[in-house]
This record gives C-alpha cells, sequence and structure tokens, in this order.
C-alpha cells in the first residue's frame, strides 16, 4: 500500500531511483484504474483501463504481472482508503452510541464513494477473470480480530466474562458485511438511514448483554477506560 522506504535502499543509487519511479508508476496506473472502473463499472476492462492511463495494455503490463496483480494492487489501495477512515472513528474516545455510530458511516461512507470498486473486490472478478485472493474476506478478518480484541477488553473492565468477544465480533462485522452488499444493490434506504438502523441494532446487543449482568452503561457518557484498535503497526495504540 506505500512504496518504498528508506529501509528498502539498496546503496544503489539508480537501482532505487528506478524502484522508485516503478512504485510511483504503478500507484499512478491503480488510480487510472480506479478512475476507470468509477466510469465504466466493475466489467471494466484491461484496455478501458490502459485508455484511462494514457498508455497501452503492454505497457500496463510491464508494471502488473497479470490483472490479478493489479486486482491485489486495487485491494490495497480500498483497505487503506477505509482503514484511513475507520480506524480514527473506531478510536475515536466518545460514548458508546456515537462511536458506534462514527464507524459504521465510515464503513458505509466508502463503500457508496467506492461502489464498483466494493463490487469488483466482492466478486473476486476483474477484467473477465476470476481473482484467488479474497481481500474482503481478509479485511474483514482484520477488522473482526481487532474488534475482539477491543470487546474482550471492555468486557474484562467491566468484570464481565470475556470468551464471548470473538463470536460477537466475527457476527457484527459479518452483519455490516451483509448489509452493505443488499444496501449497495438495493439503495432502499439512505446511508445515514442504514448507519442508524444499525447503531442502534448493536447497541440494544451490547445494552442488553451488560443489563442483563447487572451493568447499565449510559450510551451518550465516554466509558471510564478508553480502549483503542490497531488494525496496522503504525496504528496509535
Amino acid at each position: 500500500m506505500s512504496g518504498p522506504t528508506d529501509s528498502d535502499n539498496t546503496g544503489d543509487a539508480r537501482r532505487d531511483r528506478w524502484r522508485s519511479h516503478r512504485a510511483a508508476r504503478r500507484a499512478e496506473f491503480v488510480d487510472a484504474a480506479m478512475r476507470a472502473l468509477a466510469e465504466h463499472g466493475p466489467d471494466v476492462g484491461m484496455d478501458q483501463i490502459a485508455a484511462e492511463a494514457g498508455v497501452t495494455k503492454p505497457v500496463l503490463y510491464r508494471h502488473f504481472t497479470d490483472k490479478a496483480d493489479l486486482f491485489v494492487a486495487l485491494g490495497q489501495r480500498g483497505t487503506e482508503i477505509l482503514f484511513d477512515r475507520l480506524i480514527p472513528a473506531m478510536n475515536n474516545e466518545e460514548a458508546p452510541v456515537p462511536r458506534i455510530r462514527k464507524s459504521l458511516d465510515a464503513f458505509f461512507s466508502t463503500v457508496e464513494e467506492h461502489p464498483n470498486l466494493y463490487r469488483v473486490l466482492v466478486r473476486r472478478s476483474f477484467a473477465k477473470a476470476r481473482v484467488e485472493q479474497d481481500i474482503v474476506a481478509e479485511d474483514k478478518e482484520l477488522i473482526a480480530n481487532a474488534l475482539s480484541a477491543l470487546l474482550g477488553d471492555y468486557l474484562r473492565s467491566l468484570d464481565i466474562d470475556s470468551g464471548g468477544a470473538e463470536p460477537w465480533a466475527h457476527g457484527i462485522v459479518g452483519m455490516v458485511q451483509n448489509v452493505s452488499e443488499w444496501w449497495l444493490e438495493r439503495r432502499t434506504m439512505n446511508r445515514d438511514a442504514v448507519v442508524e438502523y444499525l447503531t442502534q441494532i448493536i447497541w440494544s446487543a451490547i445494552d442488553g448483554f451488560t443489563r442483563a449482568r447487572g451493568i447499565a452503561l449510559d450510551p451518550n457518557k465516554p466509558l471510564a477506560v478508553n480502549k483503542v484498535v490497531k488494525l496496522r503497526a503504525d496504528d496509535a495504540g
């Protein structure tokens, strides 16, 4: 998702400049692919991507080994866009309900702004070719594991058994994923409405779970202990 760093330097200035140039060109072609996707839809072809980039297909293939390689690069860009929005929202030191709402809005705003990219990644089909790598599943696993750790921390801070944190987290992430796919195709309500419904569903589960154990949480008051989510090595925690 990022270009070469200082630690990647080989000591050969010419070679390092060439590597940096290739990384920059790949990034430009990913940008072109994003624009072509937005214009032509999830069935976009490599010819259309090359035309958007202002190059021929052979030039495009000098920077990507095949269609799957470009698919992965697009997936990495999508993950970067999502995490840049989702991590600050999940780590906001706010009351539970606003925090849930902002996290969901970060996800759904990304889906709304990049619908064709999301469709391509979910279908795992790009430029009429099937792709083996499931980037959506990888991101779901990352988010669910991070949410599991977050829920576990909060449950323990409340002296509640944290054994259910993992299935709970995977259930939430799976629900949000399924609703996003339904919403993207149906659009029977606007983004604010679907985010609010999911916010209330998730909070109701948390509220019911804690109340059953004698603990009443204020949905609009920050918790005494603030826990953070780390999805990448460079996230604050």
